[in-house]
């Protein structure tokens, strides 16, 4: 067991804080772990665009296996071993599990509340571009509902957000976004699943071909 294992289980059996909050620090220590991943592997990317890359290739196929894109996350990265990626397979099957729920328990996986608000807002922007980097990478969303497409223009349009922020306005304004797109990203992937066949085979043809 783990270092941040046992201290989780340890709170749980001391009954000191709320389920609520065990579920914050784990997502902090989740996040934090990624991050590291990452960077010593030479990525090139944060754990808030991974989980974006996997958003994305979720929503437009349930059934995308973690080696698929685990192999887009590394294809340029130092080799990363076996223990970490077991940490990424976990984050990407939980990904799944959310999506698929039905009480609304999905969420962006972003820094923790206290970094710094520019630095929460460039790791949004980054969320975004792996959201459309997974999405692209799986299907063309050309033949899309009106409705799909819309909500990928306001994701894209989120890429551009400014970082230089500061301040109670642009905090509530961050928070708008990031709530958008929890019910945005579930709403694309109802769509997506009411539009039939579709978006499946594109990506069954677009995953042999790779």
């Amino acid at each position: 067991m783990s270092q941040s294992e046992q201290s989780l289980t340890e709170l749980t059996i001391n009954g000191s804080i709320s389920t609520i909050f065990i579920l914050v620090i784990v997502k902090i220590m989740a996040y934090n772990a990624c991050n590291a991943i990452f960077r010593e592997s030479d990525a090139e990317l944060s754990a808030a665009e991974a989980h974006g890359l996997a958003t994305g290739m979720l929503c437009v196929n349930e059934q995308t296996d973690s080696t698929y894109w685990l192999t887009e996350l590394l294809h340029n990265a130092d080799p990363v071993l076996d223990k970490d990626k077991d940490l990424l397979i976990r984050l990407f099957e939980e990904t799944r599990r959310l999506l698929a729920s039905d009480e609304f328990e999905f969420d962006l996986f972003l820094p923790e509340d206290d970094t710094a608000l520019s630095g929460q807002v460039a790791a949004l922007t980054g969320w975004c571009r792996g959201f459309l980097f997974g999405v692209g990478s799986v299907a063309t969303a050309s033949s899309w509902p009106k409705e799909a497409r819309d909500i990928l223009k306001d994701i894209a349009e989120f890429t551009k957000l400014d970082t230089d922020v500061e301040g109670e306005e642009d905090e509530r304004a961050f928070v708008e976004v990031t709530e958008y797109l929890r019910s945005a990203v579930l709403l694309l992937r109802d769509e997506l699943s009411n539009s039939g066949d579709d978006s499946n085979e594109l990506w069954q043809e677009d995953h042999e071909t790779n």
